[in-house]
């Protein structure tokens, strides 16, 4: 079976996540059992002792199994995946959030959907019969909900979920598209999803349910919904 030849570099990007980052990691070694996989942490010099905890995961765990890949501070987060990106040794990378909103349970199904359709990307999406949010309140969903039929509308890319962040690509794919990225922040998401369907890439769709962070505060402010309209404006013009 060609699945026994992958393997899946996980790569989540913490800040200040001490909280979660022990019960995330937790969670993927329990729900990829079968599964050739690395968990790369790529921590941008968190205040709060995230990199000790994943150093004694790393105990726990293996060196091999985990990889911390520190920066000396906060970046963002597309700068994340392409530094991850440099220390990948699978053939796919899973990109996920560290505070718990995804939940690794649905891994396999994203490992499942792309050996059964031969997708270059599978994305998590909310908005599907199955998927959904949980712990938002309304105004958080109608601004979720709107910049996604909003992107939809404009720019036609045939993903239902276009700011989601948990998704499995193609270790090729995932650096042909993000070197083509100039976003950074909320709408980087957006435009990888953008540009790989622009270019033709194959994307199919799991669903999941989003679950508001568990631990700390959501970093999704107003000045990132402004960011998100801007970079919707920029991608409308360039793609």
């Amino acid at each position: 079976m060609e699945e026994q030849k992958n393997k899946y570099s996980v790569i989540v990007p913490t800040y200040s996540e001490r909280l979660n980052i022990s019960l995330i990691v937790y969670l993927i070694f329990k729900h990829l059992r079968d599964v050739d996989f690395e968990v790369i942490v790529v921590d941008d010099g968190s205040p709060d002792g995230t990199q000790e905890v994943v150093k004694q995961l790393q105990k726990l765990y293996g060196e091999d199994r985990i990889l911390l890949r520190p920066r000396p501070k906060k970046l963002g987060l597309g700068t994340a995946y392409i530094h991850g990106l440099k220390h990948a040794s699978g053939n796919f990378v899973v990109i996920m959030d560290a505070d718990l909103s995804h939940h690794p349970k649905y891994l396999p199904s994203f490992i499942k959907k792309q050996l059964e359709t031969g997708a270059s990307i599978v994305t998590g999406t909310r908005y599907v019969k199955g998927g959904g949010v949980h712990g938002w309140n309304l105004m958080r969903k109608l601004t979720s909900r709107g910049a996604n039929v909003l992107a939809q509308t404009l720019l036609w890319p045939g993903v239902s979920d276009l700011t989601g962040s948990f998704r499995l690509y193609r270790k090729s794919v995932l650096e042909d598209v993000i070197s083509s990225c100039v976003s950074k922040g909320y709408v980087f998401q957006m435009e990888m999803i953008v540009r790989a369907s622009r270019k033709g890439y194959h994307i199919e769709e799991v669903p999941i349910t989003f679950v508001d962070r568990v631990f700390g505060s959501s970093k999704l402010g107003g000045s990132e919904i402004v960011e998100y309209l801007k970079g919707l404006a920029y991608l409308l013009v360039t793609t």
